[in-house]
């Protein structure tokens, strides 16, 4: 099993650059995954919104991966390797000797030789999940593994920021296209006026 240091300061610090310029969610999440990629140098990577109604962890974005192996079937977030929702990292160090893996099959048929899979915190809440995918055994290290603690803690801060501000926009635009008799009862300044 390969086991050496991948992440560095320098990858570290090219991770937040990107996530505090970017105010597009999508944008941020394909060049994130691309990157942990290279870095890592693995097969394919995830990042995973949760669903919170029906504990679906939905694609937000991916590299690496075969359409096929992504549409494989819903991904729970409470069984298996995902169940993320205790908020603690799930690490496959080989998939053929690991029974926690909710479509096995498919994993082999995609290439993949491990998993490791990490909630996305949002203060005290999960919100999503990374996933990286190895082509071989990994047994991943601590001091990676603190790299990409970091990081989703970024990650999810970004995700929150970018929805905060998608809604304030739409609030805009709500605002801007209201009748012009209810603009004259909330007053030039939008505070009503008796």
């Amino acid at each position: 099993m390969e086991s050496n240091d991948k992440m560095n300061l320098d990858i570290f610090k090219v991770v937040c650059k990107a996530l505090s310029k970017s105010e597009n969610p999508d944008a941020m999440t394909k060049h994130l995954v691309q990157l942990l990629v290279g870095a890592l140098e693995i097969k394919g990577s995830t990042i995973f919104v949760l669903n919170k109604e029906t504990k679906e962890l939905e694609v937000l974005a991916s590299f690496g991966l075969s359409p096929d192996y992504l549409n494989k079937g819903p991904v729970m977030a409470d069984r298996g390797i995902c169940a993320m929702l205790a908020g603690k990292p799930i690490i496959v160090r080989d998939i053929n000797h690991d029974d926690r893996l909710q479509y096995p099959d498919d994993a082999k048929e995609e290439g993949i030789g491990a998993i490791v899979s990490i909630c996305i915190p949002f203060h005290e809440h999960i919100i999503g999940g990374l996933r990286l995918y190895h082509h071989k055994p990994w047994d991943i290290s601590d001091h990676d593994l603190d790299y990409l603690f970091i990081m989703v803690e970024h990650v999810g801060l970004a995700m929150m920021f970018s929805r905060v501000v998608d809604g304030l926009r739409s609030i805009n635009e709500t605002m801007v296209d209201l009748p012009e008799e209810l603009a004259l009862f909330l007053g030039e300044d939008g505070t009503h006026e008796e």
